[in-house]
């Protein structure tokens, strides 16, 4: 009944404008992600140019992942203070001045000083803390399905720039390959943000999900006097959210995620080689992992604005899991496509639903912050695997006990997701509030 009540109220009325800030949003995770995503393609390469082991390699990826990860929480708070379009903005310049300087990387010490340090700091500025805290003030009711659709560009980026990477590799060297990724990023990324991106739906004088009135709920009928629903956990200062249990699980969860889409996105194409799949097929194969992925992410968005995230949240990361297991059992190039099958159902799914969830439990008043805080311990967990990973490989020249902890840790990563009283604790199921008087509708919307 509440879906048919949304759609009727969404019949007939002009496109909001914030589904023009999801596409632009959209598009800049397609480059910006896809570019990161395709550091694995240039491994081999690098081992060859620079004269470097793959745990050297993999340190400057795993910094990398670790930096962007300690920035999260400044870009997080930077965007509650200043806004997310001007993170945004500076964020992908930065990003992309950057990938075009690692073009220029003499050696495997300049790639971690520019790599590790340099593009993944800025990348922090772009997503997901700063993309997804713009979004979740655009929208309540459709928040699900318009924080896939961003994250859909991350898929897109992987499907489309990964192969695109690997073809410029063949036809040219990496140094061009970086050049040109750079010059997306900048050419055609951040005149967009520029001229689309607004940080709240204030800022034109709208509401959320485009409604005529700002958020709020008729009361219960005793009185006339307006109401709202608010999150249990909503707190005026960020810290207060690490005393109540889903923050630690939240953190939890996304921390094995991190270790596991770092592993794969450093060291899948590597892995191939060792199987005697060439990088070619290898790209191809994350290019279908990401495709799938797409299409996954965009009917998890949309269900999960009907049904309990946490529930689809934990079946993300047990699926993940399966795929991890086939690069064990099965060999070379079966294992290649299955993973690509059964890892494409889950990849970037848990970005949207964690993120949707930290908003429905805590509000949007440090929104920002809390999907930063959230996104380090991803970050850091995943540079840390990426390390170990490269160092296990170098030791004893397999991948397989990466694999088996990494589907080990994904089986509890499921439960303590499921474990989530998100009915207790979520916006979503929660009756609405008698608004106080002293304070007015659009102010309590925008704490949510």
């Amino acid at each position: 009944m509440a879906q048919e009540t949304d759609d009727r109220q969404d019949s007939g009325k002009s496109v909001f404008y914030g589904w023009y800030i999801v596409g632009t949003l959209f598009f800049a995770t397609f480059v910006g992600v896809g570019s990161r995503q395709g550091f694995g393609v240039f491994v081999e390469a690098w081992e060859e140019d620079f004269g470097a082991s793959v745990g050297a390699i993999s340190v400057a990826a795993g910094i990398g992942w670790a930096v962007n990860g300690i920035v999260q929480p400044f870009f997080g708070r930077l965007t509650d203070k200043l806004g997310g379009r001007r993170v945004l903005i500076w964020g992908v310049l930065a990003m992309g001045l950057g990938t075009m300087l690692v073009a220029a990387s003499p050696n495997v010490y300049v790639l971690i000083a520019v790599y590790g340090f340099v593009v993944s700091s800025a990348a922090g500025g772009v997503f997901p803390t700063p993309a997804s805290s713009v979004i979740v003030r655009w929208f309540q009711r459709k928040r699900g399905t318009a924080m896939s659709m961003v994250a859909f560009g991350g898929s897109a980026g992987g499907f489309i720039m990964v192969p695109f990477a690997a073809y410029l590799l063949v036809i040219a060297d990496w140094r061009t390959a970086w050049l040109v990724m750079g010059a997306a990023i900048l050419f055609l990324a951040l005149p967009l943000l520029l001229a689309i991106v607004r940080s709240d739906p204030e800022d034109m004088g709208l509401n959320q999900d485009g409604d005529e009135e700002p958020i709020s709920t008729p009361g219960d009928g005793n009185d006339s006097s307006p109401s709202i629903r608010i999150a249990p956990l909503a707190t005026t200062g960020w810290k207060e959210s690490y005393r109540s249990a889903p923050m630690w699980q939240l953190s939890l969860g996304y921390s094995v995620c991190g270790i596991t889409t770092a592993i794969v996105a450093v060291h899948f194409i590597r892995w191939a080689s060792t199987e005697d799949i060439t990088p070619g097929t290898a790209a191809l194969a994350f290019g279908l992992l990401m495709a799938i992925n797409g299409v996954g992410l965009l009917v998890v968005g949309s269900v999960s604005d009907r049904m309990q995230r946490k529930n689809l949240l934990g079946t993300v990361y047990l699926i993940r899991g399966l795929g991890f297991l086939a690069l064990i059992v099965f060999p070379g190039v079966p294992a290649l496509w299955a993973f690509a099958v059964i890892g494409g159902m889950s990849w970037l799914a848990s970005v949207p639903l964690t993120n949707s969830l930290t908003a429905d439990v805590y509000g949007l008043r440090n929104v920002g912050i809390l999907n930063g805080l959230i996104m380090m311990v991803h970050q850091l967990a995943g540079g840390l695997a990426v390390i170990i990973a490269g160092r296990v490989f170098d030791i004893w020249d397999t991948y397989d006990p990466v694999f088996a902890a990494a589907a080990g840790f994904l089986i509890f990563a499921g439960v303590v997701s499921y474990s989530i009283r998100e009915r207790k604790y979520s916006i979503r199921f929660q009756s609405p509030q008698p608004l106080p008087t002293s304070r007015p509708v659009v102010v309590a919307a925008d704490g949510d």
